[in-house]
């Protein structure tokens, strides 16, 4: 499935990854999104909300090269950018800011020691309420008192303590928001129509890392598939709650093909 964001302007915009890799960044973006949303709440259900998501986001972090491949695209964009010192078009003052960027995020994966989120699974207490949550209800008064105590607390109190749980994870947000960043930059963009609701291009053995889709008509869901040969997009239509049909329609859209 393709993940969806707001481009603005009432487009609606769908990115397909075409490998697990990247894949693996969109979904830790997509779960710091939700975290920073839950996190600047008070409520106390809101900051349930900001720690399940944490518990989310060590998972996907703990996967062993998730480190290795942020630091290792990290210097390969900066070897890039220090290529373009001596270029006249571009801006050197933005292109010296960005690989300050990059150096400063690879010092910071870096200095992150162990598997990511191994500071949560070693909170005994943590790992308490973590058990907890898989289960439906699990994490009632009754079952957890020194968590529903811990909901009690002050707003900053609480903040406190998510703070300093999520702060060992923030390198890794920041790596993967700049290699994600330089990723849609490059992207090369082409008006296209989906006639009769279909569209196919031959990608001719060229490799893409991502793929963006940008529509109008937010009821319309393309249904996307590709490889290294060739993209494929079947447009569909929301019905209610039952699984989007197939529309028979001309359909025009923004596609998107980006590569570093």
């Amino acid at each position: 499935m393709p993940v969806i964001q707001s481009a603005g302007s009432g487009v609606v915009e769908y990115e397909y990854p075409f490998n697990e890799r990247i894949r693996t960044l969109l979904r830790l973006e997509h779960l710091f999104e939700r975290f920073a949303y839950f996190f600047a709440k008070e409520d106390p259900q809101d900051h349930h909300a900001a720690i399940t998501t944490l518990f989310e986001i060590s998972d996907v972090a703990s996967r062993a090269d998730l480190k290795a491949d942020l630091l290792k695209e990290l210097e390969r964009q900066r070897g890039i950018l220090a290529m373009l010192r001596e270029n006249p078009k571009i801006d050197g003052d933005a292109l010296e800011q960005v690989i300050v960027e990059c150096e400063r995020a690879q010092r910071s994966i870096n200095a992150v020691h162990g598997k990511a989120g191994q500071h949560l699974t070693d909170n005994e207490w943590l790992t308490s309420l973590r058990s907890r949550t898989i289960i439906p209800g699990g994490t009632c008064k009754f079952d957890l008192p020194s968590y529903y105590a811990w909901q009690q607390g002050s707003v900053e109190a609480r903040r406190g303590d998510i703070e300093k749980w999520v702060a060992p994870l923030l390198p890794l947000r920041n790596g993967t928001a700049i290699v994600l960043r330089l990723l849609r930059e490059s992207g090369c963009s082409t008006e296209e129509v989906a006639v009769g609701g279909s569209f196919q291009q031959m990608l001719s053995g060229r490799s893409y890392l991502l793929m963006q889709v940008r529509m109008q008509d937010a009821s319309l869901v393309p249904e996307i598939s590709a490889n290294k040969y060739m993209l494929w997009i079947r447009m569909t239509r929301l019905d209610g709650g039952d699984k989007p049909k197939p529309v028979e329609i001309d359909v025009p859209f923004t596609l998107t093909l980006c590569n570093f």
